[in-house]
């Protein structure tokens, strides 16, 4: 593909801005890279998801053999982690502790321990004696240790992301809202709040709003975002001697979220959340951000009422702790029994741009969908930020793809 192909990026968090960097780049025997537009609202880069994240680099652990996020995250543990050391971003490889602290937990621990080697993801068991050598302030039964987790700094990913785009010359358009979208048969044109920009191929990677973007482009996304806010306290800072590094439960096979967990930062600090509210607007970070647009359009969507009817208990119970510090501090106390209330101060909330089909289903995977001169990513939620560099090179090859077949 020529220097002369353009291509527009809606999205200037880490997803955007990997995908745009792997478009710009120079390729052996292809000369140049693509002329790449990156189109972005908000006035900084990684505002939303991407700067709003535990920092945590995923190991695969979890996800469905087979799926794009066990088979990305396999490779993107080490990828994100030689970027971060390459740009000289905070980053190391931690490990950490997935703890069950009742006997059905330890049964839900060795399914988990045959997923992980059904995903290639090397894991340790441990009792209770091995625990307390990562670990001692917790109380648990067993626990799988995982070495390859890691931890890292995503907004300053993204802010090397960027450089790296400066430096291949890149058109970078902050407070840049994209108003609609027109594809023909020469090309795709962004309208926005500045002028609007023609270009070869449009790519959207705008998260929270990914479906909207979608359907201004002609696009049937098929599925529709639902945001759900994720609320984090941290330890207090004479207390975060209870947690050495990143301690997980063992996850519910049938519930869609891993439950609150404790995170050490790079910079020190312990993490502990998320749990998981409706948010009443697509950046609603507090109960009181309210969007009649966004709260209408959730609530007219079947596959919303057919969600909260499968989860009813559980969404009960995630709104009770989000409005209980100390029902919040209790979840933690299962694993580290040491932590009360008071040790905990809030920080701040995410969101999570989670897709979900009209049956009520919440899409498990990566959902990445191509149309006439466009690539649309629809779901990417976590583990998106770890895999951000392979989620690049799938989109980027089916960007180089379609220009190739619409040239002939």
């Amino acid at each position: 593909m020529a220097r002369s192909s353009s291509v527009i990026v809606v999205g200037g968090g880490i997803v955007g801005l990997a995908v745009a960097a792997r478009l710009a780049q120079p390729r052996p025997g292809a000369g140049s890279g693509c002329e790449v537009i990156v189109l972005e609202k908000e006035p900084t880069w990684a505002a939303h998801q991407t700067g709003r994240n535990s920092g945590v680099i995923h190991s695969g652990l979890y996800y469905r053999p087979g799926s794009r996020k066990a088979s990305m995250c396999q490779a993107a543990s080490a990828s994100m982690l030689a970027f971060a050391r390459e740009h000289g971003v905070p980053a190391q490889r931690c490990g950490k502790l997935v703890v069950a602290v009742t006997q059905p937990e330890v049964e839900r621990l060795r399914a988990l321990q045959q997923r992980a080697e059904a995903n290639q993801v090397p894991v340790r068991w441990l009792e209770p004696s091995e625990i307390k050598e990562f670990e001692p302030k917790v109380a648990a039964i067993a626990a799988l240790r995982v070495e390859s987790t890691g931890i890292t700094d995503y907004r300053a990913i993204c802010t090397a992301l960027a450089e790296q785009l400066a430096d291949h010359g890149a058109d970078l358009r902050l407070s840049t809202r994209v108003t609609a979208i027109r594809a023909d048969g020469q090309g795709v044109t962004a309208e926005t709040t500045g002028p609007a920009v023609r270009a070869d191929a449009l790519v959207n990677c705008a998260g929270l709003h990914s479906d909207r973007v979608a359907a201004s482009g002609g696009q049937r996304p098929g599925v529709r975002i639902i945001p759900f806010r994720g609320e984090y306290y941290e330890l207090r800072p004479e207390r975060r001697d209870l947690v050495r590094g990143l301690i997980y439960p063992v996850p519910d096979p049938r519930l869609p979220f891993l439950g609150v967990h404790l995170t050490r930062m790079v910079d020190g600090s312990v993490h502990a959340g998320p749990n998981a509210v409706l948010a009443l607007r697509r950046e609603g970070y507090r109960w009181l951000d309210l969007s009649v647009r966004d709260t209408c359009q959730t609530l007219a969507y079947p596959g919303f009422w057919r969600l909260a009817k499968t989860y009813l208990a559980t969404g009960v119970s995630e709104v009770a702790r989000s409005l209980s510090k100390q029902r919040f501090a209790a979840a933690l106390a299962r694993l580290v029994p040491g932590i009360t209330a008071d040790d905990l101060v809030p920080c701040a909330a995410g969101v999570r741009a989670q897709a979900l089909t009209p049956a009520g289903a919440l899409v498990d995977d990566f959902l990445i969908q191509t149309g006439p001169r466009q690539v649309h990513v629809l779901n990417a939620p976590s583990p998106a930020a770890t895999s951000a560099l392979e989620i690049a090179a799938e989109v980027a090859g089916r960007v180089t793809a379609g220009l190739r077949a619409t040239n002939g």
